[in-house]
Formats: C-alpha cells, sequence, structure tokens
C-alpha cells in the first residue's frame, strides 16, 4: 500500500480492510472504553503492519505509533452482538472478545481463564474486535449502526 501523504489522499482512501469493534450499548462508558481499549490491542499486537510508523510533533516530541487506518466502533445490543459474533465465526474472521467476566479479574493469566472457563455459546460477550476484509466486515456488521 502506498503512503498516505496528504490530507485529500486520507479524504478520499479508502482500505481494503476494516478494523471494527462492536460494543454492547447498555454498558457503563468507563466499561465500553476499556473493553475498546483491550480488544484493539489484540489486533495492534497479532496484526503485521496494522500500526503506522511513531508521531512526531513541531517541536520534536516523539509519540507512540498507531493504526495506519481508522477504527470503526458500533454499538450492539447484546442479541445484536451474539448475531454479528456469530457472522464473523461463520467467516472465520480472528477477533478479540470480551466478557462480563474480564470486568472483575485482574490481570491477562485470569482474563484468559475466565474465557477458558466458559463454552462460546455461554460466553456473556460485551464486544468484539477484529480486522478484516472490507466487505466481509460489512457483513459482520449488517444493520449495526455507528457507536453514538
Amino acid at each position: 500500500m502506498e503512503p498516505i501523504t496528504n490530507v485529500e489522499q486520507i479524504a478520499t482512501h479508502q482500505f481494503d480492510t476494516k478494523i471494527v469493534v462492536i460494543i454492547r450499548e447498555d454498558l457503563e462508558t468507563w466499561q465500553k472504553l476499556n473493553a475498546t481499549a483491550f480488544m484493539v490491542s489484540g489486533i495492534a499486537g497479532t496484526v503485521e503492519d496494522v500500526v503506522g510508523e511513531p508521531y512526531e510533533d513541531g517541536s520534536a516530541n516523539c509519540y507512540l505509533p498507531m493504526f495506519r487506518q481508522p477504527v470503526l466502533i458500533f454499538g450492539a445490543s447484546g442479541p445484536d452482538l451474539r448475531r454479528a459474533f456469530g457472522r464473523a465465526r461463520q467467516r472465520e474472521i480472528e477477533m478479540a472478545v470480551f466478557t462480563d467476566e474480564l470486568f472483575i479479574t485482574n490481570h491477562d493469566a485470569a482474563n484468559r481463564a475466565a474465557v477458558k472457563a466458559v463454552a462460546e455459546p455461554d460466553l456473556s460477550l460485551v464486544g468484539i474486535a477484529f480486522r478484516a476484509d472490507r466487505k466481509e466486515a460489512d457483513k459482520v456488521v449488517k444493520g449495526l449502526k455507528f457507536h453514538s
């Protein structure tokens, strides 16, 4: 992919993939933000070339790199989130999951144990996040609205 070098390119550029977060709407604001941050870290940590170069301001202060492309965040009811989860599984899209239990665990090993203790149909989903082909991502989020 050629680098985007000006504002006009940013406004018109269409990526081949989409980074998507679907978060349950009935959560407290801090829960939505916390779950989103945890889930997108899974994408940043496992998808090659999804993170760009470090940033630098006009005073030569350096900042950490971020995703190369926008992150689209959708809100969903519990049933709509479960439906999107099923669509992603059908398409074999790798995804991060966040469940209600993860709000009471306090470290990575406990998080993994909490998810492992529950069979897929019984997961109490808070959200999912994934990066997939644009068309496949659109099929997963069909009917959902951007989070507001």
